[in-house]
């Protein structure tokens, strides 16, 4: 009965498109993968599916730092050993080239985090962790209620610094917010002195970041030279704190878009879940929102008919109204034939501050309230 009674895993590939650095906490890495681990391992137990799920990991550098060809080259590595679906990539500036090449070469489904509407496809499914046109209109909501009528804006030269850019000026406009200056920065650490000066010079009340999130690093000390400390706002580049600790003091004073909600029941619960099985209780986005993929994967693949890439895909648009971890209490998530975008409800994003501490943030506001 052994034969009969086993059937080889569901593979999925994790394709992370950056190189964390030397040095990141072996146990921040397990994060990653982890409630995955969590999710399939009780979805065995519970007989929501019948065979266990391996996760195929790649992990390159793709942009701002390396090359997208890397990206693609990975994607097809997954592709070739046996994946059903892959999560990722999740960089805007490596998605958007990458989602060409799912389309026209792998037709193998994909799921990421990324904040582009240009990745959404046939094959394409995000979990925007962020999205370059909600989070304006966000930034507008905190600055609005900050009392800031005028703002000067630190513009990444990438696609998300353009992205971000272009629908602020919207959303600002909507709002009733001037933008007294724009300065541009590249979209790795490098000198900002300069940029942070032309704004100044501009007398802004209040400050925002559009990008990725490297090109951070140097702004705080510009600020400090400057003696200038204005209220800063940016996007979920601030989920970049958690890389390590310079990024922890970049973040520092700014206030940022995130996931993680401590009055989210479904997160809490999930996380009483990842305590009891290693010990360890992380509050913060990556868990929570990696617990959702996992959660909406499930149910695709106890649905997929047959348990192919076209299967997994058709069954991932039938996920509808399940309770999310992540994002505001009562966030949900809903795929269809014609919806891509997995969240539902504008509280899936959330306003957060970083605390002195280095390990830990508070929630500084929920959209729309």
């Amino acid at each position: 009965m052994s034969y009969l009674g086993t059937a080889q895993p569901i593979k999925i590939g994790y394709l992370f498109d950056f190189l964390l650095p030397e040095g990141y906490p072996r146990e921040m890495r397990d994060d990653l993968t982890r409630p995955f681990d969590v999710v399939f391992a009780d979805g065995m137990r519970q007989r929501v599916i019948d065979r266990p799920v391996e996760i195929v990991y790649r992990e390159v550098e793709g942009l701002p730092k390396g090359a997208v060809k890397a990206v693609i080259d990975a994607y097809g590595e997954l592709v070739d050993e046996g994946c059903l679906v892959v999560f990722g990539p999740h960089i805007t500036e490596n998605a958007v080239p990458t989602k060409e090449a799912i389309e026209e070469r792998f037709r193998v489904p994909a799921v990421n985090v990324c904040g582009s509407d240009d990745w959404l496809g046939e094959w394409t499914f995000a979990f925007p962790q962020g999205s370059m046109t909600d989070e304006p209109i966000f930034w507008a909501d905190l600055l609005a209620k900050g009392g800031h009528n005028d703002v000067g804006v630190l513009v990444e030269q990438s696609l998300v610094g353009q992205s971000y850019l272009g629908n602020f000026r919207k959303a600002a406009q909507s709002s009733g917010i001037r933008i007294v200056a724009e300065a541009q920065i590249a979209q790795t650490a490098q000198d900002t002195g300069q940029a942070v000066r032309s704004l100044s010079e501009a007398k802004p009340s209040a400050l925002v970041h559009c990008g990725f999130g490297f090109g951070i690093v140097f702004v705080n000390p510009a600020l400090t030279e400057l003696g200038w400390d204005p209220p800063r706002f940016t996007s979920t580049a601030f989920q970049n704190a958690w890389i390590n600790p310079a990024m922890w003091q970049a973040f520092m004073g700014w206030t940022g878009i995130d996931q993680y909600d401590e009055g989210n029941d479904v997160g809490q619960a999930f996380l009483d879940r990842y305590e009891s099985e290693y010990g360890r209780r992380p509050q913060y986005c990556v868990p929570v929102v990696n617990r959702d993929v996992a959660a909406t994967l499930l149910h695709a693949f106890s649905d997929a008919h047959p348990l192919s890439p076209r299967g997994v895909k058709e069954a991932l648009e039938r996920v509808k109204m399940l309770p999310a971890a992540a994002g505001a209490p009562g966030t949900r998530i809903s795929l269809g034939k014609w919806t891509r975008r997995a969240w539902m409800g504008a509280g899936y994003l959330v306003a957060r501050t970083l605390d002195p501490d280095g390990v830990t943030s508070h929630l500084v506001g929920r959209f729309g309230e």
